[in-house]
């Protein structure tokens, strides 16, 4: 296994970064913010993103999109983390995508992935409902009601889910089975609340309140569907905190080249120069579980969730470790809000959390390997 980008691969990857320096830089997010804008992403922007082709990066040929794989997904949440880009990639092109392409029927598939494609619908998956990631403790209920269900209960920190046409909710059935439900945004006895996140980024409580859904709604095989699509999006968050990393380790990199003090650039001290030696090591090796575990999916290895959970694992603390050093050795300033080295440590906090911080995805590395 070769850790590293084929050619047509790192084309990929240095077109999204350039696309995203100009295009969507931190300046932006933070205007976002400020602006306390309805969305929290820029619909210009996403369909941008959609004549690029990064929103049919998962989406079948047949259906508009380009087909191609989790490298190529995880080259595009890179620049994502090195930009902090505020848009539904991750939601809708990543997981949502991924779900349909994968597990649903014909008619799901043909109504949902040429929009998805086309930059044209927002997905977004609900499962979490408390503040820690637990899909083994799901208990929103779907009680059958004649031909199909009804929905009862709550969702929490569903990203994107103040926006999203489509959702895709975990409920667990009469017979305590998990089961995954395809639900419009605009349903009936649908209550969404935006919860602006520390980062600056969109996630939402959902309310479900009797909502009704039919037979053609169920999407897959429940648990086995959503252990699979939770490992899709646990790689790509990986390679988004792979991106902060990286990214903050450059800026650093470059003051600690240009700061004086006591009369000297501060990266001529020795203190300095082994905390950036170490922090790169990491870098580097926090790379390869990535890519190792993008390759392991693409190519359905029998230890891609093992190692899905190892990169996890290891990039949360990665971008810690980058952004603490970061904040560190600019000083002062990098305590400031005009700096955006602070906007890369909240983002960093809240990608760790999502679908499973450190210690969830140590344990299941350890019980997966046998321990």
């Amino acid at each position: 296994m070769a850790l590293v980008l084929n050619q047509e691969q790192d084309m990929l990857r240095e077109s999204a970064l350039q696309f995203m320096k100009e295009r969507a830089p931190v300046a932006q997010l933070r205007a976002l913010r400020d602006a306390r804008n309805d969305d929290g992403f820029s619909r210009d922007l996403w369909a941008s993103f959609a004549e690029m082709g990064f929103t049919g990066v998962l989406v079948p040929e047949a259906h508009g999109g380009l087909g191609l794989g989790m490298m190529e997904a995880g080259a595009i949440m890179e620049a994502i983390g090195r930009n902090l880009t505020a848009v539904p990639f991750f939601s809708t092109a990543v997981l949502g995508a991924s779900l349909l392409a994968r597990h649903g029927s014909a008619d799901q598939q043909g109504r949902w992935l040429p929009l998805i494609a086309r930059g044209e619908a927002i997905v977004a998956l609900a499962i979490d409902e408390a503040a820690k990631h637990r899909p083994d403790r799901i208990g929103l209920r779907a009680r059958r009601d004649g031909d199909g269900y009804l929905l009862d209960g709550e969702k929490l920190f569903v990203v994107d889910g103040h926006v999203a046409d489509l959702l895709v909710v975990a409920a667990r059935t009469d017979e305590g089975s998990i089961a995954l439900f395809l639900v419009e945004g605009a349903a009936a006895g649908l209550r969404r609340e935006r919860s602006i996140m520390a980062d600056a980024h969109n996630a939402a409580r959902l309310v479900f309140d009797g909502v009704r859904v039919g037979p053609d709604t169920v999407l897959g095989e429940g648990a086995k569907v959503l252990g699979d699509v939770l490992d899709i999006g646990r790689a790509a968050l990986a390679a988004e905190l792979l991106g902060i990393a990286d990214e903050v380790f450059e800026r650093t990199q470059s003051y600690l080249k240009e700061r004086r003090q006591f009369g000297q650039i501060i990266g001529e001290f020795q203190a300095l120069q082994h905390r950036s030696s170490a922090l790169y090591c990491d870098i580097e090796l926090t790379r390869a579980i990535v890519l190792g575990a993008q390759q392991a999916l693409d190519e359905g290895s029998s230890n891609a969730a093992a190692l899905v959970s190892a990169a996890k694992s290891r990039a949360g603390p990665t971008a810690t470790t980058a952004v603490q050093e970061g904040v560190q050795m600019h000083g002062g300033i990098g305590m400031t809000d005009e700096f955006e080295i602070g906007f890369f440590m909240k983002r960093a906090r809240v990608v760790e959390e999502l679908l499973g911080d450190a210690r969830f995805h140590a344990d299941r590395w350890a019980r997966l390997s046998g321990y």
